[in-house]
């Protein structure tokens, strides 16, 4: 099992930045891709983007492609999420999780996959 904590978020004005990370500890972090979904009020938890363990490919969601960066630092056992140019339908709860599936080198990112998770933070974006 591995532990998740994740910091960085806060209110922000519409157009707006923001880096959201997340530390994993209890086992080898390289070799599991890690995630970040979203949770908005009333909605279901979606997939916002993920990464390999190596660092090397990426995946997004379309409605974030283009202004979201998902980036990992394998020697601190961290995650980032670079979130430029956010708009109100940024807004919601922000989780990082870790894929079950050692060395995975697929494109399936679901949320079943994601066996560990943060305790999310709140990202608010206004107009």
């Amino acid at each position: 099992q591995v532990q998740l904590v994740e910091s960085g978020g806060g209110v922000v004005q519409a157009g707006g930045s923001l880096r959201l990370s997340c530390t994993a500890s209890g086992r080898t972090f390289s070799r599991y891709a890690m995630g970040w979904f979203r949770q908005a009020p009333g909605q279901e938890r979606e997939f916002v983007a993920a990464i390999r363990g190596s660092g090397v490919s990426t995946y997004y969601a379309d409605s974030v492609k283009g202004r979201f960066t998902i980036s990992r630092d394998n020697t601190k056992n961290t995650v980032y999420l670079q979130m430029n140019s956010l708009g109100p339908e940024d807004t919601a709860v922000y989780y990082c999780a870790a894929d079950r599936r050692p060395y995975y080198s697929g494109s399936d990112y679901s949320l079943t996959h994601f066996g560990s998770w943060g305790q999310g933070t709140q990202v608010t974006v206004y107009s």
